[in-house]
């Protein structure tokens, strides 16, 4: 015969409902990814074991990108040890040590795929001493050596601020250091991981800029958290005064049910009125939809044909280094 248990103190409470996400509209729609060049991409980062944000971030643009032969990498490992609440990327406090041979074979994987604009990010490692800067470094060094003619873009973490960290990346040289403030200030101690700060991603990009001038900087800004208009202009306002040259702003989608809830759906209006501002402000450019994220191919594009352009004037010197007139 059974008998009934009684629990003895405090109910323990019943978790707490997920919540429901809320349905997209028709804008925000994109078809299934396919076709050769897309599986020939996703084969060969498969097949040398390298993540990528486009899966891991689930990009709405993953069709687009990988069909057009463009990825974004990401090292370091595919497991972050911060909790950012927007963020899909599996966390925990000490994730798997570092690959050794990651940059080498990044260098390989981009060898085969044959891309003429990268883009590399990373997850936080704060189990790392120097957060995994040095490591980061090595992957720059190794693709540019190994593909100097590929246009190197890297999107990387905050490193607690450290100046020390920033110049291991920045004497790696790459075209394109960015780094995303990712919503505006009052929001950050919800969104963001509560080691990330405004300040503290602003003065990244600052100390980025003012240490290394030629490299241009980039940052992204998702809407529909609850931010309101006058704080979007502010953000592009701090932005522009540290130097940002290149500004992406895209809308925020719930990964999960357990993920922030979406305030709003910005509408395309909407996002080309705010391109607009942030055009007049003097950002050199600026790429602004529901669709757009961070790693986003048309803003890729306009730097890639930029940087090739300064890249050939460069090369118009005689024996002697005097510049030749065009």
């Amino acid at each position: 015969m059974s008998e009934k248990l009684v629990s003895l103190g405090t109910p323990t409470p019943p978790a707490p409902a997920a919540r429901p996400r809320a349905k997209k509209p028709e804008w925000l729609k994109v078809r299934l990814p396919h076709g050769p060049v897309y599986e020939k991409v996703k084969s060969t980062l498969h097949e040398l074991k390298l993540a990528t944000v486009c899966e891991e971030s689930r990009c709405p643009n993953i069709g687009e990108c990988w069909g057009g032969g463009t990825a974004t990498v990401m090292v370091m490992g595919d497991t972050c040890t911060r909790g950012c609440r927007f963020c899909n990327i599996d966390t925990a406090r000490h994730p798997k040590p570092l690959d050794p041979d990651e940059p080498k074979n990044l260098a390989t994987a981009i060898g085969r795929l044959g891309l003429k604009y990268l883009v590399v990010t990373s997850v936080d490692r704060d189990d790392v001493p120097d957060g995994g800067a040095s490591h980061f470094a090595a992957c720059i060094r190794e693709l540019l050596a190994s593909a100097p003619d590929t246009i190197l873009e890297v999107l990387i973490p905050d490193f607690d601020g450290r100046d020390a960290c920033l110049d291991l990346i920045g004497q790696a040289n790459p075209a394109v250091i960015a780094h995303n403030v990712e919503t505006v200030e009052r929001l950050t101690p919800t969104v963001r991981d509560r080691r990330a700060g405004y300040r503290q991603s602003l003065h990244v990009l600052e100390y980025v800029k003012k240490t290394y001038p030629h490299i241009y900087t980039k940052s992204s800004i998702m809407l529909g958290l609850g931010e309101t208009e006058e704080e979007l202009l502010q953000t592009f306002r701090d932005l522009r005064a540290v130097g940002v040259s290149v500004l992406t702003l895209g809308q925020y989608l719930q990964p999960s049910s357990w993920h922030l809830e979406v305030k709003e759906f910005v509408t395309p209006e909407r996002f080309a009125e705010l391109q607009r501002k942030a055009e007049e402000m003097g950002f050199l450019y600026v790429a602004s939809g529901p669709l757009v994220r961070s790693s986003y191919k048309a803003a890729e594009l306009f730097m890639n044909g930029l940087i090739r352009q300064e890249r050939a004037k460069q090369q118009k010197v005689t024996s002697f280094g005097v510049p030749i007139q065009s």
